[in-house]
Order: structure tokens, then C-alpha cells, then sequence
């Protein structure tokens, strides 16, 4: 049995078919007030493989010009993101061990292509409360390590209604997805898979 990074909880099987159906019922109402859209890397302008949005009073985005960042607003509507669903936060308050509420939700999806290269989320000016990673549809395999980017890493699968919390010495753990296992799940009906990271951004 491999043993995760300290910091670094994987709860297989968290949510249930029905709690997971909900989570996507919500987010398809997310959707439809702040549309999926490409996120670009800073300076080279190079779009990432995944498609993205947000819910929460803050929501991360990046483009070419002004690199990864957190705005009140839709970078493409200019919109206020929609209000985090109370399911998530929910899910929140009983796995994040903190009081403090998370301000933003990123929803990526990921089609059977897409990849996430090895990062960390450092980009919040609270580095301290854990971030909570909930995985909805395909399965993948996802791959993790620690603080520094050329250290060991490990991969595992997460499945759907997987929940993963990288707190503690975990909090700014560098991790990515290697692939996505296409037809694994039915949550999803056009497949594909959701992943939706929960963040306190201020202290």
C-alpha cells in the first residue's frame, strides 16, 4: 500500500452517486452564469488543455498578459462569479478541519486529452488553510510529490466522488494529472471529468 506525502488525505469514495449528481446539478447552474473558458499561460500565451470557471467571491484565472491571478470577476463577461453552491461548502466544513470559509471554487474539466502539468497553488495569500480537491466523472491518475518541484513524486487513481485534501506539510505539495481514463464513469453524460478545488485565498 503506498503511503501519500505528509499532509497529503485521499478519501476514496466520499460522495455517493446521489450527493455526486447534485454537485454536478449545481455546477451545470455555475456554468450557465460564468461560461467555461480557456486559460492561457502567462508570458507565452499558450492555451492549457483544460477548460475553466469558477464559483465563490473570488475565482483564479490567467491569460498572456497579466499571469495567474484571483478576480471578483469573469475574465471573459466581466460578471461577478456565481455564489459557491452550499453542497460544496458542506463538503467543506467537514473535511478542511478550519473555520475559515473558502472564497473560491476553480471547476476544471477535463476531456479525455487534457493534462495538468506538476504545480503548486501558491498563488493564494493564505498558504496556510487546506485546499480540498473533489474529483466528479472519469477516473485519472493523479500525481503528487513534495515542496520542491524536483523531488520524489508518487501517482495514484482518484475515481469519482474521490476527494483529496492537501493540507499541513501538504499545503503547497507539487501536483498534477497524468491522464484521464476516458469511459471509467457515467456521472458525467457527455464524459469527461470535473474536478472542483476549494481555496481560502486572504488570511
Amino acid at each position: 500500500m503506498q503511503v501519500l506525502p505528509k499532509g497529503i488525505k485521499h478519501i476514496p469514495g466520499s460522495l455517493d452517486r446521489a450527493r455526486q449528481e447534485a454537485i454536478v446539478e449545481a455546477i451545470r447552474g455555475v456554468v450557465s452564469e460564468a461560461p467555461l473558458f480557456v486559460p492561457e499561460m502567462p508570458k507565452t500565451g499558450k492555451p492549457m488543455s483544460v477548460r475553466m470557471t469558477n464559483c465563490g467571491a473570488l475565482g483564479w484565472v490567467t491569460d498572456r498578459d497579466k499571469g495567474y491571478r484571483y478576480q471578483p470577476q469573469h475574465p471573459a463577461t466581466g460578471r461577478p462569479w456565481p455564489p459557491m453552491p452550499d453542497i460544496l461548502l458542506e463538503i467543506w466544513d467537514a473535511v478542511a478541519a478550519t473555520n475559515k470559509r473558502p472564497e473560491a471554487c476553480l471547476v476544471n474539466f477535463y476531456s479525455a486529452e487534457a493534462r495538468m502539468g506538476l504545480h503548486q497553488d501558491r498563488d493564494e495569500r493564505d498558504l496556510e488553510t487546506s485546499v480540498v480537491s473533489i474529483s466528479l466523472g472519469d477516473s485519472c491518475l493523479f500525481r503528487v510529490g513534495g515542496s520542491q518541484r524536483s523531488g520524489q513524486t508518487m501517482s495514484f487513481r482518484l475515481d469519482s466522488g474521490d476527494i483529496v485534501v492537501l493540507g499541513g506539510e501538504g499545503r503547497l505539495a507539487y501536483h498534477g494529472v497524468d491522464r484521464i481514463y476516458p469511459d471509467t464513469s457515467t456521472l458525467l453524460k457527455n464524459g469527461g471529468r470535473l474536478n472542483l478545488t476549494l481555496r481560502r485565498v486572504n488570511p
